[in-house]
C-alpha cells in the first residue's frame, strides 16, 4: 500500500508520439520520441513490442510518467515510462494502450 502523498509524487502527462522504432537487439522494446508540450520532447523506451509495432504508436496521445529517474537502455537514456494496462487474456499477460477519449494537448497533466 502507498499513501496518497506517495501517489501525488507521480507526474503523469499526456505525450504525443512523434517517432517510434524497433530497438535492434531487443525482443521487448520500442524507442519513441514523445512530445510533452512545454516540457519538450523526450526519448522513452517501452516494453510493448510483443503487442504493438512502431507504426501503431506514431501520432497517438498516451500517458507517461515524466518524473521517473532516467535509465540507460541500449546506450541511450530513457526519460520516462509509458502507462498502460496489463490485462490477462487466456492466462497470458497483454498490454493495452490507454488512449484519452478526447483530444488533449501534449503535456496535459493527469490527475
Amino acid at each position: 500500500m502507498i499513501t496518497i502523498d506517495d501517489f501525488k509524487k507521480l507526474d503523469i502527462r499526456i505525450g504525443k508520439v512523434l517517432e517510434a522504432s524497433e530497438v535492434v537487439g531487443s525482443e521487448k522494446l520500442i524507442r519513441c520520441v514523445v512530445d510533452f508540450g512545454e516540457l519538450g520532447t523526450r526519448v522513452i523506451f517501452s516494453g510493448i513490442k510483443k503487442w504493438y509495432s512502431p507504426s501503431d504508436l506514431v501520432g497517438k496521445l498516451l500517458p507517461y510518467i515524466v518524473n521517473l529517474e532516467p535509465r540507460r537502455m541500449f546506450g541511450e537514456e530513457s526519460q520516462g515510462m509509458l502507462v498502460a494496462a496489463a490485462p490477462s487474456v487466456d492466462g497470458e499477460e497483454k498490454a493495452a494502450l490507454l488512449i484519452p477519449d478526447e483530444k488533449l494537448e501534449p503535456g496535459t497533466r493527469i490527475i
